[in-house]
């Protein structure tokens, strides 16, 4: 049995309110009074966690990637074998992004800072998926492909779904983007084909 995890510290349960309210919903309508209200604290002790809304934004999507990124790798750590890891890989993945809303991904779009920190989320998950596939590939697990191509077109899409063209498109969400994203890869990499 896995120890039980620490308690969150009032400023780690309030980053993560706002990373669940920010996928859910976007972060652009909200001012640091909307989300004293939200949250039922003062401004001040919004601004003990970062001097500005845009920075509070900006701490809350890393902390999201951040925790995100553990809970996949925990799964990654579990899985059985090379394909086994890519699968559960990218299929932790999506099901992270999950609650990611379209206003979530327009506001990425529009503002930055935060979208720099989709887009070196991305550029790690495009090198995590090389180094899965080239072990895939090393062991037999997988056909023989070149996997920094393969990292190189899911960094791509994947920000195509930031940018929200994939879903446009294609007519599918941001979750169903990377669900189909997953399938794509493992179907195509499949060592019967």
């Amino acid at each position: 049995m896995p120890p039980a995890a620490a308690p969150l510290t009032r400023r780690e349960e309030l980053l993560q309110q706002c990373s669940d309210l920010f996928l859910a919903e976007g972060f652009s309508r909200f001012s640091i009074g909307d989300l004293a209200d939200r949250f039922r604290c003062s401004r001040s002790t919004l601004y003990a966690l970062a001097p500005s809304k845009e920075q509070l934004v900006v701490a809350s999507v890393r902390a999201f990637f951040k925790a995100a990124a553990e809970r996949i790798e925990a799964r990654v750590a579990a899985a059985q074998g090379p394909r086994e890891r890519l699968a559960t890989y990218l299929a932790a993945v999506a099901e992270e992004l999950e609650p990611a809303s379209a206003e979530f991904f327009a506001d990425l779009a529009g503002f930055a800072p935060a979208g720099d920190v989709y887009r070196e989320n991305t550029r790690f998950a495009a090198q995590r998926i090389r180094a899965l596939v080239t072990e895939g590939v090393r062991a037999g697990a997988l056909r023989p492909v070149h996997a920094s191509f393969v990292g190189a077109a899911v960094a791509e899409v994947m920000g195509a779904i930031q940018r929200g063209s994939i879903q446009q498109q294609a007519e599918v969400s941001a979750a169903e983007a990377y669900r189909e994203l997953a399938d794509l890869i493992l179907h195509s990499l499949d060592v019967s084909r």
